[in-house]
């Protein structure tokens, strides 16, 4: 009996010493996995890119290439979220999102940015800009990194500059053969002083709204009519309340592709040159999906039942008549800038 009892505790105290070994065992291996973790994988960075544009749109369609090629590149450790259709707000909510830090990224047409970085005016300039082609030597060149190079100081980093397209003029009152025919159209115009003086010097009425309201607007007779590249008149349905649309391509619009300063500043080295590249190879992708989605738009207004104007020679040569916008804000942005980047317009041409 004893041998029995003696036995028993020698089995009890061996149970209870491998029970407190493996959990002591069980804790160190634990604590081990966990710093192995910890180490290389961390949380990953979130990059909310907010735009007004719908789903369809080329510029939108640019924010998702670049989610595809950003969280490939960096293993996950950038999480790329992508809020189209305005629902982080329109240009100006979201460019004071990117210098707050509530927004990581968006690309936005030149004429918004201008709001906040005066130089940027210079690119909306009527009629500044021949074709694609020309716009895009000028814009990747020296004078469009300068450019970018005045973000900063607003608490933004610019990176390069996609496409919007030319834009063209919409109504839902009468066909615009002249420009007599302008006269007196309510015109809904970004917020943008420069594009309002252009109307008010083409006799239009221009009213600044936000693109978000601008269906309702139209929809609703705020408005008569607007301008916009037909991409936008196709994916926002502006079709659906304007009869009118005449090819005048007054505007070439850049589309600004920007980062949070904030949030750039908390990306590694390595980070920050995938960025940089996504944002080239977006760039590319999205420059020439715009191309196509311009043709397919206006084959599709065409079939919505739109007329589709294209001026004359002459009508077209009116339309030029816009000097006092030039002389204006020449004397605000610089003369020498500006007459710097009309000679390098000409000279690619």
């Amino acid at each position: 009996m004893k041998k029995f009892l003696g036995a028993l505790l020698m089995v009890m105290l061996l149970v209870l010493t491998a029970c407190g070994g493996g959990e002591t065992g069980g804790s160190n291996e634990s604590s081990s996995d966990t710093n192995e973790e910890a180490t290389p994988s961390s949380e990953p960075k979130t990059m909310k890119l907010a735009v007004a544009t719908s789903e369809e749109r080329s510029l939108t369609k640019g924010l998702f290439k670049f989610k595809e090629i950003v969280e490939e590149q960096t293993g996950g450790s950038i999480k790329v979220e992508v809020y189209p259709n305005g629902q982080l707000g329109g240009d100006r909510e979201v460019l004071e999102g990117l210098q707050l830090g509530s927004i990581e990224g968006t690309t936005v047409s030149t004429g918004p940015v201008a709001q906040f970085s005066p130089r940027f005016t210079v690119f909306d300039l009527p009629f500044l800009f021949p074709n694609t082609e020309t716009a895009y030597e000028v814009l990747d060149g020296p004078i469009g990194e300068e450019l970018l190079g005045d973000l900063p100081e607003q608490g933004i980093i610019g990176l390069n500059y996609w496409e919007n397209g030319f834009r063209h003029l919409t109504n839902d009152v009468r066909e615009v053969a002249t420009v007599e025919d302008i006269k007196g159209l309510k015109i809904r115009t970004l917020e943008n002083e420069l594009h309002i003086d252009m109307w008010k010097e083409l006799g239009a009425n221009p009213t600044p709204m936000a693109f978000t309201e601008l269906f309702a607007g139209l929809q609703q007779g705020v408005v008569d009519g607007q301008e916009n590249p037909a991409g936008n008149v196709t994916t926002m349905n502006f079709f659906e309340v304007q009869q009118y649309l005449t090819k005048t391509n007054h505007i070439y619009n850049a589309s600004v592709f920007m980062i949070s300063e904030s949030f750039w500043s908390t990306l590694t080295d390595e980070e920050k040159e995938i960025v940089k590249n996504a944002a080239d190879e977006a760039k590319d992708y999205q420059r020439a999906l715009n191309q196509e989605e311009d043709v397919q738009a206006f084959e599709q207004l065409v079939e919505e039942g739109m007329t589709i104007t294209e001026l004359s020679e002459e009508e077209a040569q009116k339309l030029f008549e816009v000097q006092p916008v030039y002389e204006k804000y020449s004397s605000q942005i610089g003369e020498e800038f500006v007459n710097q980047l009309i000679d390098s317009i000409q000279t690619v041409q």
